[in-house]
């Protein structure tokens, strides 16, 4: 194959995963669109619902200790499309389901399913592409979940009003099974020539390593906002604005845009920096410590009338997070080689998910005894500047791995 048609295929890779990831968070999402609907027929409450989505966040916390560890065990390939296939099917299963227990059954399968997706971008990111390379495309894929967080509110209220709210859930998973066959279809060569075999990895010694307590810390702080935003944000708009279902879609979409564009930039700007002489440590660093400014100004939502300047708002918080979390990604490819990323992610995704529920919950405690979202939002606003504080603490200087796994020293502060 020539350099020209290998270079096409592997950005063809990333939009795959791109899409997986989009599909994903289609999946995930279609649940908190369609809240009022499901609550009007099927008579829920906000603790029924919040129960529901702490299902999923405890199944997918618990599937990443395995996830990660599986994907490097068995194989990206596979292992993704086993991953998707499943996902995708359980997705479907809500159509059949008329019970809070069938929902959160449902619920369980999806979200254990669904974590192969996070170890599987990223063990892509560092198969497929080198050191210099991987920054962009990391954020390129990590657009995906605002991409789909975009498309769901605009799409899925409309295609449940017009065919009904089970439409919905077997349109998103038919086109996870489409995805599977296209997947298998295409090869490309890795870059890192091990990483796509199946590999024994030493768990235990992951686990006690610093760096991935580091990167373990770094989600837990992150994860916590972005899945309280995907769980809770429509409701905010609902509650706080008077929005209905109907029009709730289009400022929901706003932040999600401005997420999207977060995600860009957080690939695009460390790799910009180490293009211009930056070491990977200063890159990555600076990079996070301005994200983690950004999203400071989050709580103003308490303070304005209208939602779309709360959109506006929420939208640069999400910006943050994004531009943020794709750092987090790429700290683990600068400090692990590519056999290992997928283990290291899915240990640091467990400990986000697992933790993501006690805030899911808090909401819901929060709702019910009056205090609103304030609480919420001032512990989004900060969380950020303590992740950048552990990472720093536990790793003063970045020394990223080569392509072939060797550690490397860098030159510069």
């Amino acid at each position: 194959m020539t350099d020209t048609a290998q270079e096409r295929r592997r950005w063809i890779i990333v939009a795959l995963v791109f899409f997986a990831i989009m599909l994903n968070y289609v999946d995930r999402q279609i649940l908190a669109l369609l809240k009022p609907t499901l609550e009007a027929e099927f008579r829920w409450s906000d603790g029924d619902y919040a129960n529901m989505i702490s299902a999923f966040q405890f199944a997918a916390a618990v599937a990443f200790l395995g996830t990660g560890w599986f994907i490097d065990r068995v194989g990206l390939r596979l292992g993704f499309a086993l991953g998707v296939g499943i996902w995708s099917l359980a997705g479907m299963a809500h159509a059949l389901v008329a019970t809070v227990g069938g929902f959160v059954a449902s619920r369980v399968v999806l979200g254990a399913a669904e974590s192969i997706g996070t170890p599987a971008a990223v063990k892509t990111a560092a198969t497929y592409f080198t050191q210099k390379e991987r920054s962009m495309a990391l954020g390129i894929g990590n657009t995906a979940p605002n991409i789909g967080a975009i498309i769901t509110p605009l799409v899925i209220p409309a295609l449940a009003v017009a065919f009904g709210w089970k439409a919905a859930f077997l349109v998103a998973g038919g086109l996870g099974l489409v995805w599977v066959v296209v997947w298998l279809m295409v090869r490309v060569e890795p870059v890192a020539a091990d990483a796509v075999k199946p590999a024994p990895i030493k768990w235990l010694s992951l686990v006690r390593d610093r760096k991935t307590l580091a990167i373990a810390i770094a989600k837990v702080l992150s994860d916590q906002v972005w899945f309280f935003m995907l769980a809770w944000l429509p409701d905010l708009f609902h509650r706080m604005f008077g929005l209905p279902q109907g029009t709730v879609g289009l400022p929901v979409a706003l932040v999600y845009v401005m997420a999207a564009c977060g995600a860009l930039t957080g690939g695009w700007l460390p790799t910009r920096m180490m293009a211009a002489g930056w070491s990977v440590n200063r890159a990555r660093k600076t990079t996070m410590l301005l994200y983690a400014l950004l999203i400071l100004p989050v709580i103003g939502v308490l303070f304005v009338d209208s939602a779309w300047a709360a959109a506006g708002l929420l939208g640069l918080g999400l910006f943050a997070h994004q531009g943020f979390s794709t750092n987090v990604f790429g700290l683990a490819t600068d400090l692990f080689p590519a056999r290992a990323v997928g283990s290291t992610i899915g240990i640091a995704a467990f400990c986000g998910n697992m933790w993501s529920i006690v805030l899911i919950q808090l909401a819901a405690v929060s709702l019910a005894h009056g205090y609103g979202y304030g609480p919420l939002l001032a512990i989004c606003s900060c969380s950020y500047l303590l992740a950048l504080g552990f990472v720093h603490l536990l790793i003063p200087e970045i020394v990223p791995v080569a392509d072939d796994g060797e550690q490397v020293l860098v030159m510069g502060h």
